[in-house]
């Protein structure tokens, strides 16, 4: 037999294979179809899912911001209800409305509307005549004085005529700027001889909406914007206004003289089977899921926002997650089909190669499992880099120090993803010092940000990289986690700021006396208000009765609020530095007189003078705080002109605030007897007081505050007799204009 046939008869035994091989690869080709198809349905799906999920979420969110902001509007906006009426109730408004003429009997009505107006904490309170004449007003004595203005074309004033009360939100026609109007009628024998009303600021709930991320804004019941966090919106329409309304908002003037309708840049998309709907902005186009929540006692409709990309975000990182996990499956199922193929080849072909092969698959397994056991072993992190600063390595240490997987570390460039934000000048530095080759032996401290947004304090020692050939092919650095030693370090200073905190709750007791000032007006206004409800409980009149109620619970809730602020204060607690904010020193002094310097210098006979400067004043402090510094300053010179005064002068009690050298001042002069020298050198010490029954602790209180602010409180005699304390503050700097940028 010819040795040269054997080729020829090989090939023709294996001639039939690839007949049986091509049904084999178009079995193949479909399943790797039918896997992508279904990769690809798991995706969209995933994407759907989450996106539904976290609309839910987001509706959810807006329907309970949606009941705390409405509860908080609908207590601003009713807050005042009973005082129309209750002033009304006085003989001195009727005498008015009788007498109009009679300059004694208005001037003593523009005082009593004033005094019930600064203890309410209202903005205006005035008295109108049958014609809409304003009579007399709270805020006689200002530049905007309400009097002798006529309010006949307001609804708020019919309403009052017709003997019901008056709800109106507008524009001021004197003073320009909008408000809550609450009006009822002055009755006598049955008829309507006057109307009384009140204006409330809506600032104190629309203010803290501007410091929102997203829009939120109420409408009235034509659909008109009138209260919002975007001003650029306020008096726009969302829908059409008859022509009859327009003229009917025009001569009422109640978004201002000029007002005509605009339409909002916005418009909204109901979707089905959605609480809400969704609103688009023109321009930038940004989206907004929006939900209404209806305030049918107010005849308003308040509108929450959530930005709908957060929806958009989720269907997006769900696509993500779900294709590479798909894609894992199919990688993973070719590797499996392919794998099954070769091994099957090579049982076919050579039962000794497919041990070879086992053998060596065997051994780099070992290897691999050796080598990824010292590697997880390690608790040292490890991290290699290009000459790029490119990551090419890292173990699992370095992975569980900063919370990202390998696959998401290698093939990063700086910056990456676990520095930290508040320090990229200091990790650029050392990225630039790193590549020049000059890294320290002794390695670099750098603060990382682990994933779940902790803190990572690391030590870094980073050396060459060099390959098997002796090439400089990047950088090796080895990372220790030095976070509990910082940790332990945070806890020794902890430690002393507590060691440092007990003794300041030395000083609780000392809080008693002052707590007696501070808390007296609420109390009183408790008692006042539980008599006025007692009697309208007697009376059967339910809807007073509520209002008087309420007032009560907001009389409790400041007392509560001062109780708060000063054991916040006491206990050092982080809240307390949160209730620092930029407050003027003429508004404090205000406040201050309004609660009880200014009623107690009458019942003592005392003259209030104030000398304030004529910009305001402004300091970072915690507010309630520094008037109760003030108040307690002012009673104790009331006290002190009580117990003597001086011969030369009557007793007076001066206020005056200046800003000087980069410090605000704030002083408090009285004519009492001064401070003898053995006095003033033991003044602020606690437990140390000249008073028969005295506690000795208010000045040592007083002083502890503004130095907790950051100032300090002298003491010194005035002259021509008495005494004079200054409270000096660092002044905050003026906000920014458009003409001087920070």
């Amino acid at each position: 037999m010819d040795p040269r046939a054997a080729p020829a008869d090989s090939a023709e035994a294996g001639a039939p294979r690839p007949s049986h091989r091509l049904p084999r690869l178009r079995r193949g080709a479909g399943f790797i179809a039918a896997l992508l198809c279904l990769a690809v349905l798991l995706v969209v799906a995933a994407g759907e899912w989450a996106a539904q999920s976290e609309r839910d979420a987001q509706w959810d969110n807006l329907r309970r911001s949606g009941e705390v902001q409405a509860l908080a509007l609908r207590g601003v906006a009713t807050r005042y209800n009973y005082l129309p009426f209750t002033t009304a109730q006085h003989p001195l408004v009727s005498q008015l409305l009788h007498h109009p003429a009679s300059q004694a009997v208005r001037d003593a009505a523009n005082a009593y509307l004033q005094t019930v107006n600064e203890h309410a904490g209202s903005d205006m309170l005035y008295v109108m005549d049958l014609q809409g004449l304003t009579l007399a007003s709270s805020n006689w004595d200002t530049p905007n004085s309400f009097v002798h203005q006529n309010y006949r074309n307001r609804p708020y004033f019919h309403d009052a005529l017709g003997g019901d009360t008056g709800r109106f939100y507008g524009v001021g026609k004197t003073t320009g700027e909008p408000g809550l109007f609450v009006s009822a009628p002055v009755r006598e024998n049955g008829r309507v001889i006057g109307v009384v009303a009140v204006k409330v600021r809506m600032e104190p709930i629309a203010n803290p909406w501007e410091q929102l991320r997203d829009p939120v804004f109420v409408t009235d019941a034509r659909g008109i914007v009138f209260l919002g966090s975007e001003p650029t919106w306020l008096y726009r329409t969302s829908r059409p206004v008859p022509a009859a309304d327009v003229q009917l908002l025009q001569h009422n003037e109640q978004y201002g003289t000029g007002w005509t309708p605009r339409p909002v840049p916005w418009a909204l998309r109901l979707l089905d089977d959605q609480p809400g709907a969704e609103l688009h902005l023109a321009g930038n186009g940004k989206q907004y899921l929006a939900l209404e929540e209806a305030l049918p006692d107010l005849g308003w409709t308040l509108t929450v926002t959530a930005d709908s990309r957060v929806v958009t975000v989720a269907r997006q990182q769900a696509w993500a997650l779900a294709t590479l996990a798909s894609g894992l499956l199919v990688l993973g199922t070719l590797y499996w089909q392919l794998r099954e193929r070769r091994l099957a080849e090579n049982r076919q072909a050579r039962i000794g190669l497919e041990q070879r092969v086992q053998e060596r698959t065997h051994a780099l397994q070992q290897a691999q499992a050796f080598r990824q056991s010292m590697e997880d072993s390690l608790l040292v992190g490890m991290r290699a880099r290009d000459l790029e600063g490119r990551i090419v390595y890292v173990n699992a240490a370095m992975c569980d120090m900063v919370g990202y997987t390998a696959s998401e570390l290698i093939g990063s460039l700086p910056p990456y993803p676990y520095w930290h934000p508040d320090d990229l000048d200091r990790h650029w530095r050392d990225v630039d010092i790193v590549q020049a080759g000059k890294a320290s032996p002794q390695g670099r401290e750098n603060r990382l940000r682990h994933r779940d947004g902790s803190d990572v304090y690391t030590m870094f020692y980073t050396t060459r990289l060099i390959d098997g050939h002796g090439q400089h092919i990047g950088w090796m650095s080895s990372v220790v986690d030095i976070t509990a030693q910082k940790r332990a370090e945070e806890q020794q200073q902890q430690r002393e700021a507590q060691l440092q905190r007990v003794q300041r709750v030395i000083t609780v007791g000392e809080m008693a006396s002052t707590l007696a000032h501070e808390l007296n007006q609420p109390l009183a206004a408790l008692v006042n208000y539980a008599a006025a409800a007692k009697s309208l409980a007697a009376q059967g009149k339910p809807e007073l009765l509520n209002d008087t109620l309420a007032a009560l619970s907001a009389q409790a809730l400041r007392a509560a609020d001062i109780v708060g602020r000063i054991r916040r204060w006491v206990r050092q607690h982080p809240a307390a530095d949160a209730a620092r904010e930029p407050c003027d020193l003429n508004a404090t002094v205000d406040q201050s007189l309004a609660l009880l310097l200014r009623a107690e210098a009458r019942r003592h006979g005392v003259a209030v003078r104030l000398d304030l400067a004529r910009e305001p004043v402004r300091v970072s402090a915690d507010r309630v705080l520094l008037e109760q510094v003030v108040l307690n300053l002012g009673l104790n010179a009331l006290q002190a002109m009580q117990s003597q005064a001086t011969p030369a002068h009557g007793p007076e009690l001066l206020l005056r605030t200046a800003a000087e050298d980069g410090h605000a001042c704030l002083q408090v002069l009285d004519r009492g007897p001064g401070l003898a020298p053995e006095i003033a050198e033991r003044l602020f010490e606690p437990f140390f007081t000249t008073r028969e029954g005295g506690l000795g602790l208010g000045l040592n209180i007083c002083r502890s505050i503004v130095e907790s602010m950051g100032g300090a409180l002298l003491a010194r005699n005035r002259e021509g007799g008495g005494a004079i304390f200054e409270i000096r503050l660092p002044l905050h700097p003026a906000p920014a204009t458009a003409a001087n940028p920070p």
